[in-house]
């Protein structure tokens, strides 16, 4: 199916990030199988114009999603790590906007929207669809559509540029089943 970006249009990768790919502290099984996909998105985005954003988590060290904390995760992408370090295969050039989210030690922020300034920044660039994807889909990339929808944005999941992470224990999480309320897209 071709791409069909287009004017008003974004392109958001979220947290394809070393420590969630093979060898890194919360690996998503074939996160690597998405990173052709959405480097031919990119490429697409750039050569449409279209504006590319790269959200990363930023995690300090004692994150309150950390199990020492008694959150349900091991420490993962913390500041300055190389794990935190964006999959070295991604086609992220200069012009591509970083968006940094988790920062905060007492507070989670599985979205991209959540405690930034992107809604903002992308209505004041006449942004109104969004295509969406990353790792991983159970969670960050869903918890980033969501808030996208509550902010009126319409969402296009990129289904094969996002992979689920069915080894975490993510029953608690809400947005496992997001394919059934948002559009979705295959290259």
């Amino acid at each position: 199916m071709p791409y069909t970006l287009k004017p008003g249009d974004a392109l958001i990768v979220v947290d394809v990030q070393k420590d969630y790919c093979p060898g890194g502290t919360l690996p998503v099984k074939d996160a690597e199988a998405i990173i052709s996909v959405i480097n031919g998105w990119i490429a697409e985005a750039i050569a449409r114009k279209v504006p590319v954003y790269a959200s990363r988590d930023w995690h300090p060290r004692g994150h309150i999603s950390f199990l020492e904390r008694g959150g349900p995760w091991p420490p993962h992408c913390l500041q300055g790590s190389d794990g935190a370090r964006f999959h070295p295969e991604l086609l992220l050039f200069q012009w591509v906007n970083i968006v940094t989210k988790g920062m905060h030690p007492h507070r989670e922020q599985n979205s991209v929207f959540d405690g930034t300034a992107l809604a903002a920044q992308l209505r004041r660039k006449g942004i109104e669809r969004l295509w969406i994807g990353g790792l991983s889909k159970g969670l960050c990339v869903c918890a980033t559509a969501l808030d996208a929808c509550r902010e009126g944005f319409e969402v296009i999941l990129i289904a094969d540029a996002t992979r689920p992470a069915p080894q975490w224990n993510i029953e608690s999480i809400p947005f496992e089943n997001c394919e059934t309320w948002m559009e979705q897209h295959t290259t």
